[in-house]
């Protein structure tokens, strides 16, 4: 593994971006553009996702829930770490999460936690092929 290019490292921190603000937007398209065709989710509030089919099912469930009046999910991503493959076509990127829930006017700290992803660079943008969700405490969202 080795270190990015400033443009690789640039993209991908693009990437982790876009996906968390998609989601937290109830952009379902902008999340599902975000993985391969083959990509998979792995979350432990929410399950496993596989394929295209399974990601827009992920990015549904939150967008529809987050439709509920006085409710908000915000994913906060840090601390970026990025591996790149010989060859630049392919990656392993890690980083913190912190998953907060604001509901009815309240704020709370669902959990801190870690993506831990898979990238591959197809056409010249990189996509999630796999991200493992990593949690420090377990929780469930009712209604999601």
């Amino acid at each position: 593994m080795a270190t990015p290019s400033i443009e690789d490292w640039i993209a991908i921190n693009d990437l982790f971006i876009r996906y968390a603000c998609s989601l937290d937007h109830g952009d379902v398209e902008a999340v599902v553009s975000c993985f391969t065709r083959d990509g998979v989710i792995e979350s432990p509030a929410m399950g496993k996702f596989t394929g295209e089919v399974g990601v827009r099912e992920f990015a549904e469930r939150n967008a529809r829930y987050q439709k509920k009046p006085g409710v908000q999910l915000r994913h906060v991503v840090s601390n970026v770490r990025i591996d790149v493959e010989p060859g630049g076509s392919r990656a392993r990127a890690f980083c913190y999460l912190l998953d907060f829930l604001t509901e009815d006017g309240k704020t709370q700290l669902l959990s801190p936690g870690e993506y831990d992803c898979r990238l591959v660079k197809i056409e010249g943008k990189w996509k999630f092929q796999h991200r493992l969700v990593l949690m420090d405490k377990q929780f469930k969202i009712q209604g999601m």
